[in-house]
Protein backbone atom coordinates (compact mmCIF):
# COMPACT_ATOMS: atom_id res chain seq x y z
CA UNK A 1 0.00 0.00 0.00
CA UNK A 2 1.68 2.97 -1.31
CA UNK A 3 0.16 6.84 -0.41
CA UNK A 4 1.94 9.81 -1.89
CA UNK A 5 1.32 12.61 -3.99
CA UNK A 6 1.81 12.33 -7.97
CA UNK A 7 2.01 8.66 -7.70
CA UNK A 8 -0.27 7.90 -10.69
CA UNK A 9 1.81 9.66 -12.72
CA UNK A 10 4.21 6.63 -11.55
CA UNK A 11 2.18 4.35 -11.15
CA UNK A 12 3.99 1.89 -13.89
CA UNK A 13 7.45 2.22 -11.48
CA UNK A 14 5.61 2.09 -8.60
CA UNK A 15 4.13 -0.93 -9.71
CA UNK A 16 7.26 -2.62 -11.40
CA UNK A 17 8.19 -5.53 -8.96
CA UNK A 18 4.46 -6.04 -8.03
CA UNK A 19 3.41 -6.45 -11.74
CA UNK A 20 4.54 -9.66 -13.72
CA UNK A 21 6.48 -7.74 -16.94
CA UNK A 22 4.41 -10.35 -19.25
CA UNK A 23 1.04 -9.66 -18.15
CA UNK A 24 -1.32 -7.79 -20.21
CA UNK A 25 -3.09 -4.92 -17.99
CA UNK A 26 -6.74 -4.06 -18.17
CA UNK A 27 -7.77 -0.88 -16.37
CA UNK A 28 -11.79 -0.78 -15.43
CA UNK A 29 -13.45 2.35 -14.81
CA UNK A 30 -15.96 4.79 -15.46
CA UNK A 31 -16.28 8.07 -17.67
CA UNK A 32 -15.70 10.91 -15.78
CA UNK A 33 -12.31 8.87 -14.38
CA UNK A 34 -11.04 8.03 -17.70
CA UNK A 35 -11.42 11.91 -18.50
CA UNK A 36 -9.38 13.04 -16.23
CA UNK A 37 -6.88 10.12 -15.43
CA UNK A 38 -7.36 7.27 -17.80
CA UNK A 39 -4.80 9.06 -20.01
CA UNK A 40 -2.24 9.89 -17.06
CA UNK A 41 -2.17 6.21 -15.66
CA UNK A 42 -1.84 4.89 -19.42
CA UNK A 43 1.14 7.15 -20.23
CA UNK A 44 3.10 6.04 -17.22
CA UNK A 45 2.68 2.85 -18.44
CA UNK A 46 3.69 3.42 -21.84
CA UNK A 47 7.00 5.27 -21.07
CA UNK A 48 7.91 2.05 -19.20
CA UNK A 49 7.04 0.31 -22.84
CA UNK A 50 3.96 -1.61 -21.09
CA UNK A 51 0.29 -0.70 -22.97
CA UNK A 52 -2.39 -0.57 -20.38
CA UNK A 53 -6.45 -1.35 -22.03
CA UNK A 54 -9.07 0.88 -20.56
CA UNK A 55 -13.03 -0.91 -20.43
CA UNK A 56 -15.59 1.32 -19.00
CA UNK A 57 -18.45 0.64 -16.81
CA UNK A 58 -21.65 2.51 -16.23
CA UNK A 59 -21.03 5.35 -13.47
CA UNK A 60 -22.95 5.22 -10.22
CA UNK A 61 -24.19 2.38 -7.75
CA UNK A 62 -26.48 1.10 -9.67
CA UNK A 63 -23.28 -0.69 -12.28
CA UNK A 64 -22.83 -2.71 -9.18
CA UNK A 65 -24.70 -5.94 -10.06
CA UNK A 66 -24.64 -9.30 -12.00
CA UNK A 67 -25.26 -8.08 -15.28
CA UNK A 68 -22.77 -5.27 -15.33
CA UNK A 69 -19.79 -7.61 -14.11
CA UNK A 70 -21.04 -10.73 -17.30
CA UNK A 71 -20.50 -7.43 -19.23
CA UNK A 72 -17.41 -6.80 -18.14
CA UNK A 73 -16.31 -10.36 -18.18
CA UNK A 74 -17.41 -10.61 -22.16
CA UNK A 75 -15.16 -7.45 -22.55
CA UNK A 76 -12.25 -9.47 -21.43
CA UNK A 77 -12.87 -12.44 -23.40
CA UNK A 78 -13.21 -10.32 -26.53
CA UNK A 79 -9.67 -8.18 -25.88
CA UNK A 80 -8.06 -11.66 -25.36
CA UNK A 81 -7.44 -11.45 -21.55
CA UNK A 82 -6.18 -14.32 -19.93
CA UNK A 83 -5.14 -15.97 -16.71
CA UNK A 84 -1.50 -13.53 -16.88
CA UNK A 85 -3.66 -11.21 -17.01
CA UNK A 86 -4.03 -8.00 -14.51
CA UNK A 87 -6.69 -5.80 -13.97
CA UNK A 88 -6.76 -2.60 -12.62
CA UNK A 89 -9.38 -0.54 -11.04
CA UNK A 90 -8.85 2.81 -11.24
CA UNK A 91 -11.83 4.33 -9.48
CA UNK A 92 -13.65 4.84 -6.65
CA UNK A 93 -15.46 2.51 -4.42
CA UNK A 94 -17.75 0.86 -7.13
CA UNK A 95 -14.87 0.36 -9.76
CA UNK A 96 -12.97 -1.10 -6.45
CA UNK A 97 -15.82 -3.43 -5.57
CA UNK A 98 -17.13 -4.44 -8.99
CA UNK A 99 -13.48 -4.76 -10.90
CA UNK A 100 -12.09 -6.95 -7.72
CA UNK A 101 -15.17 -9.10 -8.25
CA UNK A 102 -14.48 -9.74 -11.52
CA UNK A 103 -10.94 -10.16 -10.89
CA UNK A 104 -11.23 -12.99 -7.99
CA UNK A 105 -14.24 -14.91 -10.51
CA UNK A 106 -12.44 -14.56 -14.04
CA UNK A 107 -10.72 -17.94 -15.13
CA UNK A 108 -11.25 -18.48 -11.38
CA UNK A 109 -9.02 -15.40 -10.15
CA UNK A 110 -6.66 -13.38 -11.84
CA UNK A 111 -4.54 -10.69 -10.06
CA UNK A 112 -6.27 -6.69 -9.37
CA UNK A 113 -4.50 -3.44 -8.75
CA UNK A 114 -6.24 -1.01 -6.35
CA UNK A 115 -5.90 2.38 -7.90
CA UNK A 116 -8.68 4.46 -6.17
CA UNK A 117 -9.81 7.95 -7.55
CA UNK A 118 -12.02 8.98 -4.40
CA UNK A 119 -11.06 9.88 -0.86
CA UNK A 120 -13.87 7.19 0.01
CA UNK A 121 -11.80 4.52 -1.47
CA UNK A 122 -8.84 5.45 -0.95
CA UNK A 123 -9.11 5.36 2.79
CA UNK A 124 -11.39 2.09 3.29
CA UNK A 125 -12.97 0.11 0.52
CA UNK A 126 -10.07 0.11 -1.50
CA UNK A 127 -8.61 -1.64 1.78
CA UNK A 128 -8.62 -5.15 2.77
CA UNK A 129 -10.06 -7.41 -0.08
CA UNK A 130 -13.63 -7.13 -0.15
CA UNK A 131 -15.27 -7.10 -3.59
CA UNK A 132 -18.89 -7.42 -4.21
CA UNK A 133 -22.08 -6.20 -6.03
CA UNK A 134 -25.82 -5.50 -5.07
CA UNK A 135 -29.21 -7.06 -5.21
CA UNK A 136 -32.02 -5.13 -4.96
CA UNK A 137 -32.76 -6.56 -1.29
CA UNK A 138 -29.39 -5.15 -0.03
CA UNK A 139 -25.92 -4.00 -0.46
CA UNK A 140 -23.02 -6.32 -1.22
CA UNK A 141 -24.85 -8.99 -0.85
CA UNK A 142 -22.87 -11.24 -3.53
CA UNK A 143 -18.88 -10.92 -3.27
CA UNK A 144 -15.84 -12.00 -2.54
CA UNK A 145 -12.54 -11.49 -0.22
CA UNK A 146 -9.82 -11.01 -3.21
CA UNK A 147 -6.87 -8.87 -2.06
CA UNK A 148 -5.15 -6.90 -4.01
CA UNK A 149 -0.90 -6.81 -5.19
CA UNK A 150 -1.00 -3.52 -4.21
CA UNK A 151 -2.89 -0.47 -3.70
CA UNK A 152 -1.65 3.19 -4.90
CA UNK A 153 -3.29 6.28 -3.12
CA UNK A 154 -2.82 9.52 -4.77
CA UNK A 155 -4.11 12.34 -3.12
CA UNK A 156 -3.92 14.46 -5.73
CA UNK A 157 -6.46 12.82 -7.75
CA UNK A 158 -9.21 14.60 -5.32
CA UNK A 159 -8.59 17.75 -6.68
CA UNK A 160 -10.99 17.00 -9.83
CA UNK A 161 -13.32 15.32 -7.00
CA UNK A 162 -16.35 16.92 -7.05
CA UNK A 163 -17.49 18.47 -3.78
CA UNK A 164 -20.15 16.24 -2.37
CA UNK A 165 -18.37 13.06 -3.71
CA UNK A 166 -14.94 14.67 -1.62
CA UNK A 167 -17.32 15.06 1.80
CA UNK A 168 -18.67 11.73 1.33
CA UNK A 169 -14.96 10.18 1.87
CA UNK A 170 -14.48 12.66 5.05
CA UNK A 171 -17.27 10.95 6.94
CA UNK A 172 -16.00 7.97 5.67
CA UNK A 173 -12.60 8.55 7.16
CA UNK A 174 -13.96 9.96 10.49
CA UNK A 175 -14.88 6.06 11.56
CA UNK A 176 -11.21 5.19 12.23
CA UNK A 177 -10.97 7.97 15.06
CA UNK A 178 -14.24 6.58 16.64
CA UNK A 179 -13.18 2.79 16.47
CA UNK A 180 -9.55 3.18 16.76
CA UNK A 181 -7.35 5.79 16.20
CA UNK A 182 -8.49 9.13 18.94
CA UNK A 183 -5.77 11.02 16.87
CA UNK A 184 -7.79 11.06 13.48
CA UNK A 185 -10.60 12.15 15.44
CA UNK A 186 -8.73 15.22 16.46
CA UNK A 187 -7.02 15.89 13.55
CA UNK A 188 -10.13 16.34 11.67
CA UNK A 189 -12.17 17.82 14.87
CA UNK A 190 -9.09 20.53 14.57
CA UNK A 191 -8.34 21.50 10.91
CA UNK A 192 -12.20 20.61 9.39
CA UNK A 193 -11.48 24.40 6.95
CA UNK A 194 -8.35 23.12 5.95
CA UNK A 195 -9.47 19.41 5.01
CA UNK A 196 -12.64 20.93 3.50
CA UNK A 197 -10.27 22.99 1.56
CA UNK A 198 -8.66 19.82 0.19
CA UNK A 199 -5.06 20.53 2.14
CA UNK A 200 -2.73 18.37 0.36
CA UNK A 201 -0.30 17.75 3.57
CA UNK A 202 -3.24 16.62 5.78
CA UNK A 203 -4.92 14.61 3.39
CA UNK A 204 -1.58 13.12 2.92
CA UNK A 205 -1.79 12.14 6.73
CA UNK A 206 -4.79 11.59 7.16
CA UNK A 207 -4.97 8.51 3.88
CA UNK A 208 -2.23 7.61 5.35
CA UNK A 209 -3.43 6.93 9.40
CA UNK A 210 -6.89 5.47 8.01
CA UNK A 211 -4.97 2.80 6.41
CA UNK A 212 -2.96 2.04 8.87
CA UNK A 213 -5.80 1.09 11.33
CA UNK A 214 -7.65 -0.45 8.69
CA UNK A 215 -4.87 -2.88 6.99
CA UNK A 216 -3.98 -3.17 11.23
CA UNK A 217 -7.35 -4.84 11.81
CA UNK A 218 -8.20 -6.10 8.44
CA UNK A 219 -4.31 -8.39 8.65
CA UNK A 220 -6.18 -9.43 12.09
CA UNK A 221 -9.51 -10.73 10.84
CA UNK A 222 -9.35 -10.79 7.00
CA UNK A 223 -12.88 -12.76 6.56
CA UNK A 224 -14.70 -10.49 9.33
CA UNK A 225 -15.42 -13.61 11.71
CA UNK A 226 -14.37 -11.08 14.63
CA UNK A 227 -12.35 -7.59 15.15
CA UNK A 228 -13.19 -6.66 11.48
CA UNK A 229 -16.56 -6.17 12.67
CA UNK A 230 -15.52 -2.52 14.15
CA UNK A 231 -15.25 -1.30 10.58
CA UNK A 232 -18.93 -1.44 10.57
CA UNK A 233 -19.22 1.45 12.68
CA UNK A 234 -22.40 3.85 10.97
CA UNK A 235 -22.57 0.96 8.45
CA UNK A 236 -25.87 -0.93 9.61
CA UNK A 237 -28.20 1.70 9.82
CA UNK A 238 -26.19 3.14 6.50
CA UNK A 239 -26.57 0.18 4.42
CA UNK A 240 -30.28 0.55 5.37
CA UNK A 241 -30.46 3.67 4.52
CA UNK A 242 -29.42 3.41 0.83
CA UNK A 243 -31.40 0.31 0.04
CA UNK A 244 -34.57 2.36 1.44
CA UNK A 245 -34.06 5.21 -0.95
CA UNK A 246 -32.91 2.74 -3.64
CA UNK A 247 -29.34 3.78 -3.69
CA UNK A 248 -30.61 7.45 -5.35
CA UNK A 249 -30.79 9.85 -2.34
CA UNK A 250 -27.78 9.25 -0.73
CA UNK A 251 -23.49 8.51 -1.53
CA UNK A 252 -22.14 6.18 0.88
CA UNK A 253 -20.07 8.07 2.80
CA UNK A 254 -23.59 9.87 3.26
CA UNK A 255 -25.33 7.24 4.50
CA UNK A 256 -22.28 6.02 7.18
CA UNK A 257 -22.79 9.77 8.05
CA UNK A 258 -26.27 9.56 9.59
CA UNK A 259 -25.57 5.92 10.51
CA UNK A 260 -22.21 6.92 12.48
CA UNK A 261 -24.88 9.41 14.18
CA UNK A 262 -28.16 7.11 14.73
CA UNK A 263 -25.24 4.24 16.13
CA UNK A 264 -24.26 7.10 18.69
CA UNK A 265 -27.44 8.08 19.76
CA UNK A 266 -28.36 4.45 20.22
CA UNK A 267 -25.32 3.83 22.55
CA UNK A 268 -26.19 6.93 24.57
CA UNK A 269 -29.73 5.50 24.84
CA UNK A 270 -28.63 2.06 26.12
CA UNK A 271 -26.00 3.95 28.03
CA UNK A 272 -22.99 2.63 26.66
CA UNK A 273 -21.96 5.94 25.16
CA UNK A 274 -21.30 8.67 27.48
CA UNK A 275 -23.06 11.93 27.01
CA UNK A 276 -19.48 14.19 25.99
CA UNK A 277 -18.47 11.50 23.62
CA UNK A 278 -21.76 11.63 22.00
CA UNK A 279 -21.66 14.89 21.66
CA UNK A 280 -18.25 15.35 20.28
CA UNK A 281 -18.94 12.20 17.71
CA UNK A 282 -22.38 14.00 16.53
CA UNK A 283 -20.57 17.79 16.17
CA UNK A 284 -17.91 16.00 14.39
CA UNK A 285 -20.23 14.69 11.58
CA UNK A 286 -22.31 17.78 11.75
CA UNK A 287 -19.07 19.83 10.90
CA UNK A 288 -18.62 18.70 7.71
CA UNK A 289 -21.92 18.64 6.81
CA UNK A 290 -23.87 19.54 4.78
CA UNK A 291 -25.84 15.80 4.68
CA UNK A 292 -29.19 14.70 2.63
CA UNK A 293 -32.64 15.22 4.05
CA UNK A 294 -33.40 11.92 5.56
CA UNK A 295 -36.83 11.18 4.41
CA UNK A 296 -37.46 7.56 4.81
CA UNK A 297 -40.00 5.19 6.95
CA UNK A 298 -38.68 4.33 9.99
CA UNK A 299 -39.65 0.73 10.44
CA UNK A 300 -38.32 -0.40 7.11
CA UNK A 301 -35.25 0.52 8.26
CA UNK A 302 -35.68 -1.53 11.47
CA UNK A 303 -36.65 -4.66 8.93
CA UNK A 304 -34.09 -3.71 6.47
CA UNK A 305 -31.79 -4.79 8.76
CA UNK A 306 -32.45 -8.56 9.14
CA UNK A 307 -31.37 -8.81 5.82
CA UNK A 308 -27.87 -7.34 6.20
CA UNK A 309 -25.28 -9.23 5.50
CA UNK A 310 -23.93 -9.29 8.95
CA UNK A 311 -27.39 -10.07 10.48
CA UNK A 312 -27.19 -13.56 12.21
CA UNK A 313 -29.68 -15.91 12.82
CA UNK A 314 -31.92 -12.44 12.29
CA UNK A 315 -30.06 -10.76 15.03
CA UNK A 316 -28.39 -7.14 13.43
CA UNK A 317 -25.21 -6.32 15.51
CA UNK A 318 -24.34 -2.70 15.93
CA UNK A 319 -20.71 -1.12 16.83
CA UNK A 320 -21.70 1.37 19.57
CA UNK A 321 -18.99 4.22 20.82
CA UNK A 322 -18.01 3.96 24.24
CA UNK A 323 -15.22 6.87 23.88
CA UNK A 324 -13.00 8.35 21.38
CA UNK A 325 -10.98 5.82 19.92
CA UNK A 326 -13.55 2.77 21.59
CA UNK A 327 -16.18 0.79 20.23
CA UNK A 328 -18.11 -2.20 21.41
CA UNK A 329 -20.13 -4.93 19.26
CA UNK A 330 -23.67 -5.06 20.64
CA UNK A 331 -26.41 -7.86 19.53
CA UNK A 332 -28.71 -6.89 21.69
CA UNK A 333 -30.64 -3.34 20.26
CA UNK A 334 -34.12 -3.45 20.66
CA UNK A 335 -36.22 -2.79 17.07
CA UNK A 336 -37.20 0.17 19.23
CA UNK A 337 -34.16 1.67 19.52
CA UNK A 338 -33.84 1.79 16.19
CA UNK A 339 -36.36 3.24 14.99
CA UNK A 340 -36.12 6.00 17.75
CA UNK A 341 -32.81 6.96 16.27
CA UNK A 342 -34.01 7.05 12.78
CA UNK A 343 -36.47 9.28 13.57
CA UNK A 344 -33.88 11.30 15.72
CA UNK A 345 -31.75 11.91 12.26
CA UNK A 346 -35.09 12.31 10.32
CA UNK A 347 -35.63 15.61 12.76
CA UNK A 348 -32.38 16.64 12.81
CA UNK A 349 -30.99 16.38 9.17
CA UNK A 350 -34.24 19.26 8.71
CA UNK A 351 -33.07 21.30 11.63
Amino acid sequence: MLVERGLLRSAAAALSDTVPPDSRLFAVTQPPVHKHWGGVLRKSFSEAGRKVELIEMPDGEHSKTLSQLEKLASKLVSRGADRQSVILALGGGVVGDVAGFLASVFMRGIPVVQIPTTLLAQVDSAIGGKTGVNLKSGKNLLGTFHQPLAVLADPDVLATLPEREYRSGLFEAMKYGVIRNPAIFELMETNSDALLRRDGALLETLITECIRVKADVVSADERESGERRILNFGHTIGHALEAETDYEQFLHGEAVGWGMIAATMIGAGMHITDALTAQRIIALVLAYAPLPRVEVNSDGIAKRLLSDKKTVAGVPHFILPTGIGKVEVVNIVPARAVIEAVEEIKKLSKA
